[in-house]
């Protein structure tokens, strides 16, 4: 198994928007799917995926609603707003312009 990386917050962020693009899921999940997706390199922990989900509903991005889990657990359960698919869109193109320049700068320097 790899080495853990550290997330910025506004790629957490963009991570937790582009995971609620596919469903609705709830904090726990969102953390999974992002473990799952990365190959076990991205690993959220609760102290900063849930000021990161609070941060994002005050924002408008993302909404909850309680509902039960699979194995009839109650659980907030997170899904994108309009305006969240909004930033969601504006943020992937931000993110893909840069990580271009960045591998282009790396690449020939």
């Amino acid at each position: 198994m790899g080495e853990q990386l550290d997330l910025l917050q506004g790629t957490l962020d963009l991570l937790i928007l582009k995971t609620l693009a596919l469903e609705a899921n709830h904090g726990w999940g969102i953390a999974q799917r992002i473990q799952q997706v990365s190959r076990d390199v991205l690993q959220v922990g609760q102290g900063s995926l849930y000021p990161a989900l609070h941060r994002l509903e005050k924002k408008g991005l993302i909404s909850s609603q309680w509902r039960s889990t699979e194995s009839n657990r109650n659980a907030k359960y997170y899904e994108l707003t309009r305006s969240g698919r909004a930033q969601l869109a504006r943020e992937l193109s931000e993110w893909r312009r840069m990580s271009g320049a960045i591998a282009l700068v790396l690449d020939n320097v």
